[in-house]
């Protein structure tokens, strides 16, 4: 049986640099990976969705761009000490999503989760994606926000080669191959033909019932 990671071109989802992740997260950085006017349109976008409830931050940093703190925020990333920095967060843990794609949480756990400028970097984003499904609630949104900046190094090599509309395009298939979520949209979020970072989001919710059998 074909895998959905398989119908990609061979060699999409490996990356310049193959090293383990964790020693490439050692260093902290403590910076913002895209422009102010992009970062508020993260803030903009989770407040149109009213994620105020218990959300997960997967691929997480010292800074979550909600403009309302969620009544529970955990975030999970590979830093522990960025984490550790983020004022929004109720609680936080370090897991490598490229190592073990399953979320270390119960089914149903979460309202939402929010995945920002990090979808360029999985390796595995259908299984990840899939298992985000299990973690959030019937009818709960899993939102992916990104722009055109990334560590070329650590981003899958088929991203490098898309333009913005092409990877936006491949991040609602991830959505699709999981056969996990109800209809997919996309958007731009912020002014087209303006300068600065371009903001793209991908968001579906999660459907009733999942099939058991889809991988």
């Amino acid at each position: 049986m074909t895998e959905p990671h398989d119908l990609f071109p061979k060699g999409f989802f490996s990356r310049a640099d193959e090293s383990t992740d964790d020693k490439f997260y050692v260093p902290d950085r403590f910076v913002t990976h895209i422009d102010d006017r992009a970062i508020a349109a993260v803030g903009t976008l989770y407040r149109h969705f009213g994620l105020t409830g218990s959300v997960l931050d997967v691929m997480s940093s010292w800074v979550s761009h909600f403009l309302d703190r969620p009544d529970e925020l955990v975030v999970l990333g590979m830093n522990g000490r960025e984490l550790d920095a983020n004022t929004m967060a109720h609680a936080k843990l370090v897991h490598d999503l490229n190592v073990d794609p399953v979320l270390p949480f119960p089914d149903d756990r979460f309202d939402a989760i929010t995945c920002c400028v990090s979808i360029d970097y999985l390796v595995r984003p259908i299984a990840v994606l899939r298992d985000a499904a299990r973690v959030v609630r019937p009818g709960g949104v899993v939102l992916c926000t990104f722009s055109n900046r990334c560590f070329p190094s650590k981003a899958v090599q088929g991203w490098l080669q898309l333009d913005d509309e092409a990877g936006v395009a491949v991040v609602a298939e991830y959505f699709r191959l999981t056969n996990a979520y109800d209809e997919v949209f996309t958007a731009l979020c912020t002014p087209t033909n303006t300068p600065g970072d371009p903001l793209y989001a991908v968001w579906a919710t999660v459907r009733s019932e999942i099939d058991s059998d889809a991988n």
